[in-house]
């Protein structure tokens, strides 16, 4: 009985602890927290970029999912008005990877005609992009910016 009894307390001990392991940067899945949203810091300059496409109004909210092999990172944006399309997440070369932060441009192609603005769920667009291993080497944080804010998820 009494070894019965050490048996079910011991099991119960190391289950109890299980938790704490959910929680640690040890368990991928915690590798990236939610997002936190900033006021955008792009300061408008005469610097050409290689995409002509603008900037989505408003990042609205941001992930990262861990897949084998690397992560997902996925952006939801809200432009001014219905009728753009091909949005797309586009590395910024201006920042390049060497601080840890990855920063990311929400860029989507204008209508071409004047369109109606519409409820804010009818304009929202998402866009994602894959991320290796090897990319994610050395990140601590990814930035997904638009014109008016932008979105961090940090490790």
């Amino acid at each position: 009985m009494r070894a019965r009894f050490m048996l079910i307390l011991s099991t119960a001990l190391i289950l109890g602890g299980c938790a704490t392991v959910r929680e640690s940067r040890l368990n991928p899945f915690n590798w990236f927290g939610g997002a936190t949203e900033e006021q955008s810091t792009i300061v408008a300059v005469g610097r050409q970029t290689a995409d002509p496409r603008p900037l989505v109004d408003l990042v609205v909210e941001m992930g990262v999912e861990r897949t084998p092999g690397g992560a997902i990172v996925q952006a939801t944006g809200r432009p001014a008005r219905q009728g753009f399309w091909n949005a797309d997440l586009v590395r910024d070369p201006a920042t390049p990877g060497e601080s840890g932060v990855l920063v990311y441009d929400f860029r989507l192609a204008p209508p071409g005609r004047a369109t109606r603005v519409g409820t804010e769920p009818s304009r929202e667009l998402t866009a994602g992009t894959f991320l290796t291993d090897q990319d994610l080497d050395g990140v601590r944080a990814i930035v997904v910016r638009g014109a008016q804010n932008q979105q961090r998820v940090s490790r």
